[in-house]
């Protein structure tokens, strides 16, 4: 195991992926290693389905995917054969204690215990009892109450729903730090963190949040700090599958209802800065891309019963943009690519979220007087 632990810190390293301003960090991971936190079986995708990989079978196989990259998570559970928890990538998990600034002393709440490594890792920051995380799977908060103890550390792992409900121990804390996706955030996260706290979560389907609380405790705003993908809250509706499966469901064997060329090169659509714009535009919209002879060819759905496809085709031909259901996604994206281009392609770290009790809307370039787009439904921005 030596040789793998060595092997992610250089990785990590070669990558870039430590972040300068949170040195700290290189300490913890190396004095909290992955593999003290993850379970004896994981699980594999192996290109149809997940197969197990026990420690006491394969502990070279286990230890392989515990390692597998820096941007790598490990699936450690499955629920009706879908991953239901994980390991999150370790690039994801320094960027996202680096945005969240944990300082000696704070007071620290972990939404989504998991296995215990992030609330393993605050607590080596934060200091002895300074640390809360809060977990809605019994068993899963047990194996890391086990896991934190067998590390020494003084942490409070609580069994219970963090998104409906309070600190355990009550109180406000000074950082909050979610391990599941949401679209919108709970106002009662807002409500736990003192006047000048950071909240820092995963947005839905792509990229994660820093959140500030205002002076007057009244609204939080903050920066997109990066890309992530994390599974979604338990209690939330489901999100659309973002797999070639996914679409296919949605399309069925219907034929498209309008078909056209478009006066566009398809290429950007690999660039995540766009798709991250497209994200934010058009949030229930689901895409996929990949590359043939022709060029990029990109699908799309919403999750229920929209779906378009935009098909190369070579020679110099326009692309052909092909769509069905009940409202016209594949033109939706489109406007919001060609807004984003009106914009000047801002990057993905141009945008921001901010919440009220009553409100929540992501916005680009300014909070106050950038174009907004209010979250939760798929409207063009306001101006």
């Amino acid at each position: 195991m030596t040789g793998h632990r060595a092997g992610l810190h250089t990785e990590m390293e070669r990558c870039g992926a430590w972040p300068a301003g949170s040195p700290w960090l290189r300490e913890a991971f190396a004095a909290l290693p992955r593999d003290g936190f993850a379970p004896d079986r994981l699980w594999r995708w192996d290109g149809r389905s997940y197969v197990s990989l026990d420690r006491a079978v394969d502990p070279d196989g286990w230890a392989d995917e515990l390692y597998s990259g820096v941007h790598s998570p490990a699936v450690t559970q499955l629920t009706g054969g879908r991953p239901s928890s994980s390991l999150s990538a370790p690039s994801v998990v320094a960027d996202m204690l680096d945005s969240l600034r944990v300082e000696p002393g704070h007071r620290v709440w972990d939404v989504g215990t998991g296995q215990g490594w992030t609330a393993a890792l605050s607590a080596w920051r934060a200091g002895p009892g300074r640390v809360v995380t809060t977990e809605v799977d019994e068993h899963l908060a047990a194996f890391a109450r086990a896991r934190l103890a067998d590390a020494g550390l003084d942490v409070e792992a609580a069994a219970g729903d963090g998104t409906g409900g309070g600190v355990p121990g009550g109180g406000p804390v000074d950082r909050l730090h979610a391990a599941y996706a949401v679209e919108t955030v709970p106002w009662s996260w807002v409500a736990a963190v003192r006047p000048g706290g950071r909240i820092v979560y995963p947005w839905g389907r792509l990229g994660h949040v820093a959140l500030t609380v205002a002076d007057d405790g009244a609204s939080a705003w903050g920066w997109v700090q990066g890309l992530a993908q994390f599974m979604g809250d338990r209690h939330a509706p489901a999100q659309a599958g973002t797999g070639s499966a996914a679409y296919a469901a949605v399309r069925g064997d219907a034929e498209p209802e309008t078909r056209r060329t478009v006066d566009r090169d398809l290429a950007p659509l690999e660039d995540w800065h766009l798709r991250f714009a497209l994200r934010v535009a058009v949030p229930d919209a689901v895409l996929l891309t990949a590359r043939d002879a022709d060029g990029i060819n990109a699908w799309v759905h919403d999750g229920h019963r929209s779906w378009a496809t935009l098909v190369a085709r070579g020679d110099g031909e326009p692309p052909l943009l092909s769509q069905g259901g009940p409202r016209r996604i594949g033109d939706e994206l489109l406007a919001a690519w060609s807004q984003w281009e009106d914009l000047g392609r801002p990057d993905l770290y141009d945008y921001g979220v901010t919440i009220t009790p009553d409100s929540q809307w992501a916005w680009q370039g300014d909070p106050d007087t950038g174009p907004r787009w209010p979250i939760g439904s798929p409207h063009p921005a306001a101006r």
